[in-house]
C-alpha cells in the first residue's frame, strides 16, 4: 500500500463508486442500444465527479498539495 494516503478520503470513494456505478450503467445500456440509459450513465459519472469535489471542499477529502519549496518575495532592503 501506498504511504502517500493517496485516495484514502471519504470523497474519494464516494466519487470513484458513484462514477463506476455509471460506467456499469452506460455500459449496459449501451449493449441494449439503449441511448437514453447511455447518456443516464454518462451523468451519473459526471455526477460522481461533481459529488466527490463536494465532499473535498467539505473537509472530507485529502487538502491540496503545497509547493515544496515556497516561493518568497523579495524585500526592499533599507539603506
Amino acid at each position: 500500500m501506498s504511504s502517500s494516503g493517496h485516495g484514502h478520503t471519504p470523497a474519494a470513494w464516494t466519487g470513484v463508486i458513484i462514477s463506476f456505478i455509471g460506467f456499469c450503467v452506460a455500459g449496459a445500456f449501451m449493449v441494449m442500444a439503449n441511448v437514453p440509459g447511455f447518456w443516464a450513465g454518462i451523468v451519473l459519472i459526471g455526477a460522481g465527479a461533481v459529488v466527490g469535489g463536494v465532499m473535498r471542499a467539505a473537509g472530507l477529502g485529502q487538502a491540496p498539495k503545497r509547493a515544496a519549496n515556497p516561493v518568497v518575495k523579495a524585500q526592499p532592503q533599507e539603506s
